[in-house]
């Protein structure tokens, strides 16, 4: 026999494709008429048992032979071929149930299937799978489920396939082992290394390892359907997936069944047009030893339906059947979260105001118990969000638990669109957890956390953000006359901005001035206020004092896209930061615009000094430095040449980390209002030392440039040279909407 070889990827063409298979055991129609199609990445197919899943994926293997039909993968047709030849050409199988060797040990069963000069070798199984390196030397035997099923995927992955087929990945595995399993799936398809056909009866794992999202229902793939749609509508789960409930209640599939001899019904009519006649072609699930049901059983056993057969919401269709349906629209709706667990009254209280009110909600559970609290979306469903908070919420650690929540749920929210509002009530764990995940969403998106914690340093809780902390009074602990007016207001409020947010228009590029960020410390004040004077006509300026918080704010507003462009004047809060002082950055500072690839135009404002409080707080340490009483609150204090060097330095690593437009702007003559001749801070060595930092860190390209001028920061000549590297980034942007108009 000839020897086969991985197909060639070929641009455009899909990594596999069913037509209209059909496979038969017997006289029983196990797959009926399967349409399907993997462009490339993650496809999840979910159904209940005996829906033909799993003879799907032995047809494509060559396992069970096909009746009629097609399958093409990487555009070659592979129906008919030996399973043998279906793995040499790139396809890889995890089987349900593993099916490993129970003799072997871990490192035996990868020597058994690695390849000389393959992509996948076992030192880089190990590396993926950290645990199986640890195993090695156990026998298929010993391991744990979770454990077995990484093996038995690292012997598929050795097979260096382009298209891996999974069936039942993550059944029986605890959720630690599902989350990382289902997390180290993601990153291979994203990595572009292989495709991934999964086969799944866990919904929460489906939709978040793909979207779309195919369901099969009774041999044949019922519809393809948005992620987003399918995670959000119990009810469409239920009916075709939920225990104790039959597919037949959906559309088609149980209207016509070739085998049973039954007479087809009409195609299900729109929800306007009446009840529908929905047919059980199929009381038990079939086997080979079927025989057939007769039609008059199944007319005695049909059933009227008066629902649309579409997920909808209001009557409104929102699922698209068609392959490889877009991501489907959502309903713009305001979250509820919280504790379920012990806030369960107190948050349903709040959603039921919120909907009087006429407003789509989802209530959240983000409690750490692992129990099912009855809420639109799952605790499990949350922590599934992010894997590596699992350990934490697994660990039985209320402290490393509520950690693990809150870094869940951040990530969570962050994936959510159409989002009115965020509204919370609970103590400090229920603070901390919510709060962060506030300070995830856009600037200008309602949030609203109703706390014990108000009353005090709230600080840590609103960060740069736009977060609106209400004071319980009593504490969130079941409802009251006192709780009950507290939590009402809070959810009457929530309504109202939501309602008002709602309606908002959105920012017209055409007739609004884009918005640009400035940062400013008193001692760079006239600079950016000839800067802003500069730009006023064709930008809309929004001043940021550099006080630490403020920095934050304006690169809250650039990742949440509000900011077009950003002239960061006063990167002061860099030297609080490293040197100690009051004001200081977060190791995030320009990450806003690293992650936009934002243009940025910056320079060194005010990177002469410290800010400290009265002068008896300076640092013992610090004492006998150049110090300057600002007021009797602020004291600052004279950066030395060293210490200049370390900012540069500091600096000039993030700058060579953003790969959009870099012009950083370098004032010779002094970098503040006090650095100049005759002033308490003028150090012209100290300032040679931060320049030449900048110099031999910073990697210059012709879209990283250092600009070093003869200027003091608040020249005027230094301000229009700030402003003409501005435009000159943007060159056209402003231009090109006006004559749009």
């Amino acid at each position: 026999m000839a020897e086969r070889f991985p197909v060639p990827a070929k641009a455009g063409v899909p990594v596999l494709q069913l037509q209209g298979v059909n496979v038969f055991y017997g006289r029983s129609h196990a797959v009926q008429g399967v349409d399907l199609t993997l462009q490339s990445g993650v496809l999840s197919v979910v159904g209940r048992n005996g829906m033909g899943k799993t003879t799907m994926c032995k047809a494509i293997m060559g396992l069970v032979p096909i009746s009629s039909g097609s399958i093409r993968f990487m555009g070659e047709e592979i129906a008919g071929l030996p399973p043998a030849d279906v793995a040499r050409l790139g396809i890889g199988y995890v089987p349900q149930g593993r099916r490993l060797w129970r003799s072997l040990t871990v490192h035996e069963h990868l020597r058994l299937m690695s390849k000389p000069k393959g992509r996948w070798t076992p030192e880089r199984i190990y590396e993926v799978f950290p645990r199986l390196a640890e195993r090695r030397n156990n026998g298929g035997a010993q391991l744990s489920g979770g454990e077995q099923q990484m093996l038995a995927i690292s012997r598929a992955l050795l097979m260096n396939p382009r298209l891996l087929i999974m069936d039942e990945p993550t059944e029986g595995l605890a959720p630690v082992i599902v989350a990382h399993v289902e997390e180290t799936l993601v990153r291979l398809a994203a990595e572009g290394d292989v495709s991934i056909l999964v086969i799944e009866q866990n919904i929460g794992v489906a939709t978040q390892m793909s979207d779309p999202v195919a369901i099969m229902v009774n041999g044949r793939i019922n519809r393809v359907i948005a992620s987003a749609t399918l995670a959000a509508d119990r009810d469409l789960q239920q009916r075709l997936l939920g225990v104790g409930r039959h597919g037949h209640d959906d559309a088609e599939a149980g209207t016509q069944d070739a085998r049973a001899g039954a007479t087809p019904a009409a195609a299900p009519a729109p929800a306007s047009q009446g009840p529908i006649r929905v047919f059980m072609a199929n009381p038990v699930i079939p086997t080979r030893w079927s025989k057939d049901v007769p039609a008059a059983q199944i007319e005695a056993a049909a059933r009227t339906v008066s629902r649309p057969t579409l997920a909808t919401i209001d009557g409104r269709v929102i699922g698209d059947t068609s392959a490889l349906a877009a991501r489907g629209p959502s309903e713009p709706h305001v979250i509820i979260a919280g504790t379920l667990d012990t806030k369960g009254e107190e948050l349903r209280y709040i959603r039921d105001i919120i909907k009087a009110a006429g407003l789509r909600t989802r209530l959240v559970d983000v409690s750490t118990q692992g129990r099912n609290h009855g809420a639109d979306v799952s605790a499990q469903e949350v922590a599934l969000a992010s894997p590596r908070a699992l350990p934490g919420l697994a660990s039985g650690d209320r402290g490393a638990a509520v950690a693990a929540m809150t870094e869940a749920f951040a990530t969570w929210i962050a994936g959510q669109q159409d989002v009115l509002g965020l509204i919370s009530a609970g103590g400090s764990g229920g603070t901390a957890i919510a709060t962060a995940a506030m300070q995830t969403l856009p600037i200008g998106v309602p949030k609203i956390m109703v706390s014990t914690m108000a009353a005090g340093n709230v600080a840590q809780y609103v960060g740069s953000t736009d977060i609106t902390m209400m004071h319980s009074v009593t504490d969130v602990q079941g409802l009251n006359r006192i709780s009950r007016a507290v939590l009402g207001n809070a959810a009457h409020a929530m309504a109202a901005m939501a309602k008002a947010h709602l309606a908002t228009p959105r920012p017209d590029p055409l007739r609004d001035r884009p918005l640009v960020g400035l940062t400013m410390f008193g001692v760079t004040t006239p600079c950016v206020q000839q800067v802003a004077k500069l730009i006023a006509a064709d930008w809309e300026p929004l001043v940021f004092h550099a006080t630490g918080v403020g920095g934050r704010s304006m690169e809250k507003l650039v990742d949440s896209r509000l900011l077009q462009g950003v002239i960061d004047v006063s990167t002061t809060e860099v030297c609080d930061m490293l040197m100690g002082g009051l004001l200081p950055a977060t190791e995030d500072r320009f990450g806003a615009v690293i992650r936009t690839r934002l243009p940025y135009v910056g320079s060194v404002g005010a990177l002469d000094m410290v800010n400290f409080a009265a002068p008896d707080t300076v640092p013992q340490h610090y004492r006998g430095r150049n110090l300057y009483p600002h007021n009797p609150q602020v004291t600052l204090m004279r950066t030395t040449a060293d210490e200049n060097t370390r900012i540069g330095r500091w600096i000039g690593e993030r700058l060579n980390l953003m790969e959009g437009p870099v012009r950083f702007l370098i004032p010779e003559g002094g970098v503040s209002s006090l650095d100049a001749p005759g002033k308490p801070f003028f150090d012209p060595e100290a300032d040679a030392a931060l320049f030449q930092a900048l110099a031999d860190t910073v990697r210059i390209t012709a879209n990283r440039q250092l600009i070093r001028l003869p200027h003091h920061i608040n020249d005027p000549a230094f301000a229009q040279a700030l402003v003409r590297e501005f435009l000159a980034l943007h060159q056209g942007r402003r231009g090109a909407a006006r004559k749009r108009t």
